[in-house]
């Protein structure tokens, strides 16, 4: 299947780029319902970003496939600042170690990216099942963690991660 673009083709540019900024938003407002500083706009932004960029490549030479990957070789790697900026390192003030804050939510705008290219290139079904998958991580995952938590907690048990110290009984 050939999924490169005319120039003038304004109904499928402008398909591939609703399609982006709609997967974008789902992510986003996920993010934004849980009061995360990389919100609806942000996801929005980096999937539609993603996807333009994506189809200039596509626009421009009849056989995409060597720019545009290099192009998606490129985003995977650049997307990775913009996603270090959402992660923070706070110190704790009783544990004496230091907490990692904001790993999912870049994720998350790494993830946007990636369903961003794929919008961009015309895969609205791979677009629509990484959307699907990212919202069912981000909503239900979420709840077996803090299930998972509450019940350690419960029981007064730490989940221990270094596989050579056994667990406690």
């Amino acid at each position: 299947m050939n999924h490169g673009l005319s120039a003038d083709d304004w109904r499928e540019v402008g398909f591939r780029l609703v399609l982006a900024a709609l997967a974008g938003a789902a992510i986003g407002l996920e993010r934004e319902l849980r009061n995360k500083p990389a919100g609806l706009r942000t996801h929005i932004l980096v999937s539609v970003g993603v996807a333009l960029f994506i189809m200039v490549p596509l626009v421009l030479s009849p056989d995409g496939a060597g720019p545009t990957s290099r192009v998606i070789q490129g985003i995977a790697a650049g997307i990775g600042f913009l996603g270090a900026g959402e992660i923070l390192r706070i110190p704790s003030a009783t544990e004496g170690s230091a907490r990692v804050q904001g790993l999912t939510s870049a994720a998350a705008i790494w993830v946007a990216a990636a369903i961003g290219a794929a919008a961009g290139c015309g895969f609205w079904q791979i677009v629509l099942l990484g959307t699907v998958t990212t919202l069912v991580v981000l909503t239900l995952v979420w709840r077996v963690e803090l299930l998972i938590a509450t019940r350690t907690k419960a029981a007064g048990k730490r989940l221990i991660v270094d596989a050579e110290t056994p667990p406690r009984k």
